[in-house]
């Protein structure tokens, strides 16, 4: 089903989730080492990456920088036994798209892995009644590529903030729960994935901060809305 680019150095627990991944359908290409693990993803094509944080020469984070650079597309799920949320919010920050923290559940993984995976095969198998393209305010939005322009500017976008956008574009002007927006795109609701949510809002409204007529709006204590002005 797909080809997974795997990081980690404890030798019991990739044996599992190697194990169980595969299991599954997918091709896992497992290494325990950073620096590796970076050059083969230069010579690699990979549908997603799972990357440990805590590895003994180059660490995860390193490592989710230099996918960065090379592809800006490809989802990264982070699993590390640093449970501050200072260090998940870092993960994301630096463009991470899920975060577990040890011990996790393997059916937790392979629930996210299969998320992800089934919102890509959207994103390429999309028919009519999935637009290819969203114009609002001075921006339009390329959802097949993740791609948002704005006259001469075009950022491109990580798989959950594309996600998160499109989702928004297709409930403009409609107030979204907090938990509504969490089950759809995170396949669950708590305390950890809302504080995701809200840092990957606040790089949304970022990007749309170029144009004053296109605003996140917040609702206390119920969630936000798309509101796109003349």
């Amino acid at each position: 089903m797909a080809r997974i680019f795997y990081v980690e150095d404890d030798l019991n627990l990739s044996f599992v989730v190697k194990d169980c991944l595969q299991m599954a359908g997918h091709e896992v290409h497992h290494f325990t080492k950073g620096d590796e693990a970076i050059e083969a993803f230069h010579i690699v094509d990979y549908d997603i990456c799972i990357l440990d944080v805590m590895l003994p020469n180059v660490d995860g984070f390193t490592i989710a920088k230099a996918i960065r650079n090379k592809n800006y597309q490809i989802p990264i799920i982070f699993i590390s036994a640093r449970i501050q949320l200072e260090d998940k919010l870092e993960a994301l920050n630096i463009g991470g798209d899920d975060y577990l923290f040890k011990p996790f559940s393997i059916e937790e993984l392979l629930l996210k892995v299969t998320i992800f995976l089934k919102r890509k095969q959207v994103d390429t198998h999309s028919g009519a009644s999935e637009p290819n393209f969203y114009s609002f305010g001075i921006f339009t939005y390329d959802t097949a590529n993740f791609i948002l322009r704005a006259d001469q500017e075009e950022i491109r976008l990580t798989q959950r903030e594309a996600d998160l956008l499109t989702f928004f574009l297709k409930n403009q002007g409609k107030l979204l729960r907090r938990e509504d927006i969490l089950v759809a795109l995170w396949g669950q609701d708590d305390y950890f994935l809302g504080r995701s949510l809200d840092v990957f809002i606040s790089r949304i409204r970022k990007y749309l901060s170029i144009d004053r007529n296109v605003v996140i709006e917040n609702v206390p204590r119920i969630g936000f809305k798309l509101v796109v002005g003349e």
